[in-house]
């Protein structure tokens, strides 16, 4: 098992790690890693990996298996052997740029009170499809709405509920195509406000900023057809 220093310490932007052993592709098994695992439309992240005597660079990360994360060299890069001792260094702005984005995400699901059907995260933009038949009459009244909950520099937290919780609380989840990740007992549920003052509750495993205001001032983009009764909701910041 990896420990998920990604997501106890989102804001760690180093770390000491061993790699455990080396997957069948190549990509190095570690025991602990700052670096998040691609999944739930947010980027694997990248980096520098440094041992004694050696370096190379990471440029993806990855889940290996349900309990562990593998880290995917650059082509022709050095590989440390298994039981060697590493230190992983984040491209810390690349990552963060992805907390915020995720972040806002999350608020655009709020100002769009619709069905999710998909979504995606990058360094500079984000977006997500909604179970959507017409577009919004006022795009315009949308990124206001997005960018004063942002000012409001809402905490952003974390806790944990049990699978069968979740299973009682299906409500929560806001996208149709992705299930929580059910299986190990518990699943994470990342909140916006307070519990007095609620903005946003939802399963996800992703990292994100500590409060809303970290994120910046965003824009929204276009408003794109996907389908007959999908439409995508691009946003940028800036």
């Amino acid at each position: 098992m990896t420990q998920a220093l990604f997501r106890d310490t989102p804001y760690a932007r180093d770390c000491t790690a061993r790699v455990t052993r080396i997957a069948d592709d190549g990509a190095l098994v570690v025991d602990a890693s700052v670096f998040y695992p691609a999944g739930g439309g947010q980027p694997g992240d990248s980096g520098t990996l440094r041992w004694d005597g050696g370096e190379a660079a990471i440029t993806d990360t990855r889940k290996e298996g349900a309990t562990e994360v593998a880290l995917i060299l650059a082509q022709g890069a050095p590989a440390p052997a298994p039981g060697t001792e590493v230190t992983m260094i984040l491209d810390w702005d690349r990552r963060h740029r992805h907390m915020r984005v995720h972040t806002a995400l999350h608020l655009l699901s709020v100002v769009i009170p619709l069905p999710v059907t998909g979504g995606a995260i990058g360094a500079e933009k984000g977006r997500l499809d909604f179970d959507m038949p017409e577009a919004p009459e006022d795009k315009q009244a949308l990124e206001y709405a997005l960018n004063t909950l942002i000012a409001r520099d809402l905490t952003v937290s974390d806790n944990w509920i049990t699978d069968e919780e979740m299973t009682a609380n299906m409500d929560l989840v806001k996208t149709m195509s992705v299930k929580p990740p059910m299986g190990q007992g518990r699943v994470r549920l990342v909140r916006i406000g307070t519990t007095d003052e609620q903005i946003d509750l939802q399963p996800c495993g992703g990292t994100h900023v500590a409060s809303t205001a970290e994120i910046g001032r965003v824009r929204l983009g276009k408003i794109e057809k996907k389908g007959k009764q999908n439409r995508r909701v691009s946003l940028h910041l800036d």
